[in-house]
């Protein structure tokens, strides 16, 4: 018996009206789903199909190899990253990251940061997890050091690094320190001139318990599909729109920009945001570009796995465009200036 009715039993002499349970919250279905299925076929139909025509074209069979591996390479990531943050969302009590977090946004920020390599994925899995944290009440500041710092400092990728480039643990402690200070340095950015109204409306509402009616479970099914869907179509246009890339320009395009130090640092910077090479490979395709300088090639392994075209896209998809431009702009301009003045000072 509820204790309104208690009240009225007892002789209390209250009249009170038991209030019905809040309805459940539905999640809305996320938007790009039709768009998703529409890409994803386009693209499977490209990807497999090569009987006839102009598909057996060596620059269409190139472009259907280097889309595929993008995607191919994502998805698993990607899984952990919908896993990771349907679990935050479903078991986590809403409150826990609040209080681990210090108070002061301002060394949130780095801690953030730092937590950022207990994450063994690429930016695919960063990105809803970093929802997750929002929508469990953590600043955005200090989430969105974790989306950067995750998919560059994590032991995976400082491994595969180490592995790339034997015998030169410089380039290990250049990748770590520039990420580092891109996240932390962004994290503050945000602190001083991010407006929440440039995140989605749905962002802004603070979860803080599991929808009424479902149980943990449920409630981890529903947010992992909606993740899983939301991320999947901009992935599936951000590998078409790589691929585009990779097969469009020629190679001699790389050398002519390889001759000069300030622009080949720019060059492989724009070259990391277009080929959108997942963080635990990217350290194996900068040693292979030999042409360039040292702190050319640490440009390249730090902005990428902090903006590319398939994490543009995941984040316009998550958060919303008017944060994705304004967002993956300015960290392009903090990691190259943190790559220069690193790779200057270690390389």
């Amino acid at each position: 018996m509820e204790k309104t009715d208690e009240l009225v039993a007892a002789g209390e002499g209250v009249a009170v009206v038991p209030v019905p349970p809040p309805p459940s919250v539905r999640r809305p279905r996320p938007w790009p789903l039709g768009a998703a299925v529409l890409l994803a076929a386009g693209a499977s139909a490209v990807l497999l199909a090569g009987e006839s025509g102009w598909l057996d074209q060596p620059a269409v069979g190139a472009w259907r190899t280097v889309c595929l591996a993008i995607i191919v390479q994502a998805i698993p990531f990607l899984v952990l990253g919908t896993v990771l943050s349907g679990a935050i969302n479903a078991f986590v009590p809403a409150d826990l990251f609040t209080r681990v977090l210090p108070k002061r946004a301002a060394l949130a920020v780095p801690v953030a940061g730092v937590a950022g390599a207990i994450l063994p994925g690429c930016e695919c899995a960063s990105v809803p997890v970093a929802n997750s944290l929002i929508r469990r009440g953590v600043t955005p500041a200090a989430a969105f050091a974790f989306l950067l710092s995750a998919p560059a400092i994590n032991p995976v990728v400082l491994t595969a690094t180490a592995v790339a480039f034997p015998g030169n643990p410089a380039m290990i402690a250049a990748r770590l320190l520039a990420s580092l200070g891109t996240a932390a340095v962004m994290g503050w950015l945000w602190l001083w001139r991010g407006d929440e109204k440039w995140l989605r409306p749905a962002l802004r509402r603070r979860h803080t318990g599991h929808a009424h009616g479902h149980s943990r479970w449920q409630e981890f099914r529903i947010g992992f599909q909606y993740d899983f869907l939301q991320a999947g179509g901009f992935l599936v246009l951000g590998a078409m729109a790589a691929a585009t890339f990779n097969v469009a320009v020629p190679r001699a395009v790389l050398d002519a920009f390889s001759g000069t130090p300030w622009l080949s640092v720019l060059f492989l910077a724009g070259l990391a945001v277009l080929l959108a090479v997942c963080s635990e490979a990217d350290a194996f395709v900068a040693a292979s570009l030999t042409g360039f300088s040292p702190t050319a090639r640490l440009a390249f392994m730090v902005v990428g796995p902090m903006v590319d075209l398939k994490l543009i896209a995941l984040q316009a998809g998550t958060f919303g465009r008017a944060f994705a431009w304004r967002f993956c702009t300015a960290t392009t301009v903090v990691a190259v200036a943190a790559s220069a003045l690193t790779g200057g000072a270690l390389l």
